[in-house]
C-alpha cells in the first residue's frame, strides 16, 4: 500500500503592519533609526563629558610630535599675523588710518582662525572618523561639536598671547573686555552650526574637504581680517549692496565685535548697524539650522 505524503500548506506571511504592532508591543524599534529632535538633544547632553574629553584629547595630540608642543597653539596664529602684517600692512599699506593696527590685525587673525579651523575640522568630522562612527553608537553631532569646542579651547590659549600684545601696545584694560564672553559664545554657536552642515556634506562628498581651503581663503579676504571694513564702506563710489553684504558678513561681525570689546581705539561708530542683533541672528540661524540639517541624516552616517 502506497503512503501519500501531504505537504503542509504554506504559512501566510505576516503583514508589515502586524509586524510593526508586534514589535511595538515588545518595545522593539528599528536598528539605527533616527531619534526625534528632543531625544537627540537629550542623547547629546548625556554625552557632554565625552564631547569635552574628545575635544581636549584632540587638542593635546595635535602638536604632540612637535618639539615645542603646545606652544604652536599660540605660535601658529602669531606667525600668520606677522605674514599678513608684512604683506598687507607694509607692502599694501592697509594699516594707514587704522589706529593700533597690530592689535587690530592680531585680533582679526585669531578670531578668523577660530571660525576657519572649526569649519575645516567639521568638514572631516564624519569622513575622517569612520572607524569610530561605525564601531560605536552615539549621536553623530557630538563629533562636529567637539571639533568646534577643540578650536574654542585653542583660541583661549591664543587669547592669553593676545592680551599680552594688547598691553604691550598700550591698550588699557577696560570693562568692555567682559564683552568677550558673549561674543565668543555667539561665535561658537555659529561655528558649531556651520561645522554640522559641512560635516553632513563632507560625509556624503569627501572631496568637499579639498575645496574648502580655497573657499575659506576667499571668505577671509572679504571679512576685514587685514583691513578696515568701516573705512572701505564710507567711500562714496561703493555700491550700497556691497556695503550691506560686507557689513552683514558673519565672520566680519564677530571680528568687529571682538575688536570693539578689546581695543579702546575701535569705537562703536565703526560697528555695522544692529551688530548685536546680526551676531545673534547668525548664531541662531547657523546653530539651529545646522543642527536640524545634520540630524536629518543621522541614520546615514558611516553607511555605504
Amino acid at each position: 500500500m502506497s503512503q501519500v505524503l501531504h505537504t503542509p500548506p504554506p504559512i501566510q506571511a505576516t503583514a508589515d503592519d502586524d509586524l510593526a504592532a508586534l514589535a511595538a508591543r515588545h518595545g522593539l524599534s528599528v536598528s539605527g533609526a533616527r531619534p526625534t529632535v528632543p531625544q537627540y538633544v537629550r542623547q547629546l547632553w548625556a554625552r557632554r563629558h565625552f564631547i569635552t574629553a574628545f575635544a581636549t584629547a584632540k587638542l593635546t595630540a595635535q602638536y604632540s610630535e612637535a618639539k615645542l608642543g603646545q606652544v604652536w597653539q599660540v605660535m601658529t596664529p602669531l606667525l600668520n599675523a606677522a605674514v599678513y602684517y608684512f604683506i598687507f600692512g607694509v607692502l599694501l599699506n592697509t594699516k594707514h588710518g587704522v589706529p593700533d593696527y597690530i592689535p587690530f590685525l592680531v585680533t582679526g587673525v585669531f578670531i578668523w582662525t577660530f571660525t576657519q579651523s572649526s569649519i575645516m575640522a567639521g568638514t572631516r568630522a564624519i569622513s575622517g572618523n569612520l572607524g569610530l562612527v561605525r564601531a560605536l553608537h552615539f549621536p553623530r553631532a557630538a563629533l562636529p561639536i567637539s571639533f568646534a569646542l577643540q578650536q574654542l579651547q585653542q583660541l583661549l590659549f591664543s587669547m592669553a598671547a593676545l592680551i599680552v600684545i594688547l598691553l604691550c601696545f598700550g591698550v588699557p584694560v577696560a570693562a568692555s573686555w567682559l564683552l568677550v564672553l558673549p561674543v565668543l559664545l555667539l561665535q561658537f554657536v555659529f561655528n558649531a552650526g556651520v561645522s554640522m552642515v559641512m560635516a553632513r556634506m563632507g560625509a556624503k562628498t569627501p572631496d568637499i574637504a579639498q575645496l574648502m581651503p580655497f573657499l575659506l581663503r576667499t571668505w577671509m579676504y572679504v571679512s576685514g581680517v587685514m583691513w578696515s571694513i568701516d573705512k572701505l564702506t564710507k567711500k562714496d563710489n561703493l555700491p550700497h549692496v556691497v556695503t550691506v553684504l560686507l557689513q552683514s558678513n558673519p565672520a566680519a561681525v564677530y571680528i568687529d565685535l571682538m575688536r570693539y570689546a578689546l581695543i579702546d581705539s575701535f569705537h562703536s561708530r565703526q560697528l555695522p548697524p544692529h551688530v548685536w542683533a546680526t551676531a545673534t541672528g547668525w548664531a541662531l540661524l547657523a546653530g539651529i539650522g545646522g543642527f536640524i540639517y545634520f540630524w536629518k541624516a543621522e541614520e546615514t552616517y558611516g553607511r555605504g
